[in-house]
């Protein structure tokens, strides 16, 4: 329990991390919530890890079930690695028998008894364990009994009456299976705080689950959604992402890549605390680009991160290691992580979640994200997309980090276009890299549309790959258009490069 400031009420833990985190602290004690949600959503599991809380805290706690037997919830506890003990549970679901009364559960039959003994017994419990905690589940049972609105109201009113003084922290689960699926308004208008658990099911990839606080009268929290999934242990739930309250000093100096042409591109390279938009067809080398700068920050000692949505991370090893980059020394040392992501299983806010580990946790200096069409697939709403990056490179460029996103553009030669997304406009700097044609080979050429930074060449360089690593040539004058997507040179040889150590 904390008390954070005179005359607040005392929270208490839900046992989940992230969700106090939304909570700001933690339920207020002794006030009687609802917790709601369809079935699969995560009720149980959010309202067992509550209790074990309380167990773990050395309270007394009680769980009063209509609808799961004892079973069921062993067996979710079981998933979990969890134990029963400490909970004292009471059960009034259907049974074969009826328990003695040395058990230690009491097993009735609703569909026997009026809804007004059914209350009865449950207050008798309570003052029988006198409990703490208190789990009550569910509320479409007592529904089933009242068989009328009315009256159903009047019940939950009652229980809500003799929880009042008693000092109890009380969680009504309810299953949105009455009334249509419907919330109930006058239920959420009779509790302290509602919070609801939503599942989503996609057309493709593992259903997402998020949550939100409805109301928690007389206290703070942080209102909208947010991503949580069922893991081993309970609720993981990733707090909506507010750049605003994360805001770090730091010096905004140029994050240099160790090749001094390409530096210059961007005199001195892209400063710290802005988000540099690497943009160009497939195979023009976006990503050996952002390695370059994540191996000379390395090997300046700083922390860098690479989230992986497109290659296989073994691949890329492989490919760096032939381009003279050695990060798997990084890798050993702790200096870099990269992550690989199934867009297929993962949520916007977990991913948000994941970088503000590597950013907090790591003091992660450079990050890259390749590529943008990965995440997009991670959110099927385009709207809400912008929004999720927009958030994430606000909190990453409060932070001062260096951040790179790779957006490969559909098609090779000719007009291209950006395809699903273009956040070109969110970026401080954007790099364009393009195919030309010239004395009868492909090559590629490199340059800077803008830079809010600072000054940035207006030169059209040419961009070479080989075992060595990266190479920028000089300024390619005789140029013409690179804009329309079909750039051609038409100038002399001379300033074109050719393989290291041939003339």
């Amino acid at each position: 329990m904390t008390e954070d400031k005179p005359g607040e009420p005392v929270r208490i833990s839900t046992g989940s991390i992230g969700l106090d985190g939304v909570l700001r602290g933690g339920l207020p004690a002794n006030r009687v919530y609802l917790l709601e949600g369809a079935p699969g959503s995560g009720k149980t599991t959010l309202a067992l890890r509550y209790l074990l809380e309380g167990v773990r805290g050395g309270e007394r706690v009680l769980y009063v079930t209509l609808s799961e037997t004892a079973e069921e919830l062993q067996a979710v506890a079981e998933s979990h690695g969890w134990s029963l003990d400490g909970i004292d549970l009471f059960e009034l679901a259907s049974a074969s028998e009826v328990l003695g009364e040395g058990r230690e559960q009491s097993v009735l039959h609703p569909w026997e008894m009026e809804l007004g003994g059914t209350v009865r017994l449950i207050q008798e419990k309570v003052d029988e364990v006198q409990p703490a905690r208190i789990v009550f589940d569910s509320l479409s049972e007592m529904r089933l009994l009242a068989q009328d609105p009315l009256r159903y109201r009047r019940q939950v009113l009652a229980l809500k009456q003799f929880f009042a003084g008693r000092r109890i922290t009380v969680l009504l689960v309810d299953d949105l299976t009455g009334e249509n699926g419907q919330r109930d308004a006058h239920l959420h208008s009779l509790c302290h705080g509602v919070l609801s658990l939503e599942r989503l099911t996609l057309e493709f990839g593992a259903a997402r689950r998020r949550l939100q606080v409805q109301k928690l009268r007389g206290v703070d929290f942080v209102a909208g959604y947010h991503d949580f999934a069922i893991r081993t242990g309970g609720l993981e739930v990733y707090p909506r992402l507010i750049a605003a309250n994360h805001h770090a000093p730091f010096a905004g100096d140029p994050t240099p890549s160790g090749v001094p042409e390409l530096d210059r591109l961007l005199a001195g390279g892209p400063l710290r605390g802005t988000t540099t938009l690497v943009t160009g067809p497939a195979g023009g080398g976006k990503t050996t680009l952002t390695l370059q700068y994540i191996y000379a920050a390395c090997e300046r000692g700083e922390s860098a991160a690479l989230f992986e949505f497109d290659e296989r991370v073994g691949t890329l090893l492989v490919r760096a290691r032939a381009l003279g980059f050695d990060l798997q020394k990084h890798i050993d040392s702790g200096a870099l992580t990269i992550s690989q992501i199934d867009p297929a299983e993962i949520s916007p806010g977990q991913f948000a979640w994941m970088v503000r580990r590597e950013v907090e946790e790591r003091a992660v200096r450079i990050l890259v994200i390749d590529s943008l069409s990965g995440y997009v697939t991670a959110m099927p709403q385009e709207q809400q997309l912008i929004l999720q990056m927009h958030e994430l490179l606000s909190y990453l460029n409060q932070q001062g980090v260096t951040t790179f996103l790779i957006n490969p553009q559909a098609g090779l030669v000719g007009s291209m276009t950006t395809g699903v997304l273009n956040i070109s406009y969110i970026a401080d700097a954007v790099v364009l890299i393009r195919f030309f044609e010239a004395e009868g080979r492909i090559r590629k050429a490199i340059s800077i549309i803008k830079n809010r930074g600072g000054t940035h060449e207006d030169t059209i360089r040419e961009l070479r790959i080989d075992a060595q690593g990266i190479r920028v040539g000089e300024p390619l004058t005789t140029f013409r258009g690179v804009m329309t997507g079909t750039p051609e040179y038409a100038g002399a040889a001379g300033p074109l490069m050719e393989p290291r150590g041939e003339t």
